[in-house]
């Protein structure tokens, strides 16, 4: 896949000019030069409490959330998306790793049937900065929105105002929107999907996480995703990876939602995380074989199975 070079990387207008360099430079950790992101999601620690970390199918080592850093710190990705505070605790001991700090979380106790969900920012820009001064290697924030909930513009209005803050300081900005709420009737509409996908646009992220579309009619989730995805203009779309599968029916959905459905790569967690370490390295390098080398399904496979080399 051909590189992507800084002159190449366009600059939203809200990058104040003494952060330009700074932005680029991130936007291209992040996208390991290719303009595709490989996002490692850790941010379940918190939304799905101890769930996605321990019991039947799970790695024992994944209880232990060091394994987190030890797979992003191994394997091959572009950015490890977790909250402040997890990162504050680990970084010193994984410096090299390029951080997304998640800045808004909840639990997932409170069902939408009870309440419409809300997802409040957790800890302010310049705290993030202050990081980033003390030297964490942080590129980005991460912010989840859902759209169709009762509190939907209190977290737009949070989303907008942290995307012209953050690009400012020439980070870059990856939002997860999920429509979500007792008004929302099919939350993997196609429709709604490339309608959340416009949101973000519109917000001005450089990236937005969103679930697959299910399928409909003679259309395959893939081909439902382009619609997404050229509805994101600007704003790279990624999917979400949901609950764990095996692999080769991982690699091949992963390949069509770029081949076919125009995703600009991928956002993964409990695929990756919920194996041994050893495993779970060899699956990063078959994910970014595919997202930031354009290997297809069956090499990624080979990657992942240990018959073939991939080192980018």
């Amino acid at each position: 896949m051909p590189q992507l070079q800084a002159n190449e990387v366009r600059i939203p207008a809200d990058v104040l000019p003494e952060a330009q360099d700074t932005y680029v430079q991130n936007y291209l950790a992040a996208t390991r030069n290719t303009g595709r992101l490989m996002l490692f999601a850790c941010d379940q620690k918190f939304e799905h409490l101890n769930g996605d970390f321990f019991g039947k199918g799970i790695d024992p080592t994944d209880n232990d959330p060091e394994h987190l850093f030890e797979i992003a710190s191994e394997g091959v990705i572009g950015v490890m998306a977790a909250q402040r505070g997890l990162i504050a605790r680990y970084a010193p001991d994984y410096p090299l790793i390029n951080y997304l700090v998640k800045m808004n979380s909840k639990t997932n106790l409170i069902k939408t049937e009870q309440d419409d969900p809300y997802s409040p920012q957790l800890t302010s820009l310049d705290a993030v900065l202050a990081m980033r001064e003390a030297g964490v290697n942080i590129v980005g924030l991460g912010y989840t929105l859902y759209l169709g909930s009762e509190y939907e513009s209190t977290m737009l209005a949070e989303a907008g105002e942290l995307i012209a803050e953050a690009h400012a300081q020439g980070l870059i900005v990856v939002l997860w929107i999920y429509p979500r709420g007792k008004a929302v009737k099919n939350e993997k509409d196609a429709d709604l999907i490339a309608g959340a996908a416009g949101v973000a646009l519109c917000l001005g992220a450089d990236f937005v996480k969103v679930n697959p579309p299910a399928p409909a009619g003679d259309l395959s989730s893939a081909q439902l995703l382009a619609r997404a995805s050229e509805a994101a203009g600007r704003t790279g779309l990624v999917c979400a990876g949901g609950s764990t599968v095996d692999a080769s029916v991982f690699l091949s959905q992963l390949y069509e939602q770029i081949h076919t459905g125009g995703a600009a790569g991928n956002a993964t967690g409990r695929n990756i995380h919920q194996r041994s370490l050893e495993e779970a390295v060899r699956l990063t390098k078959a994910i970014s074989a595919i997202t930031l080398a354009d290997f297809d399904a069956d090499e990624a496979l080979d990657v992942f199975e240990g018959r073939e080399n991939f080192k980018l």
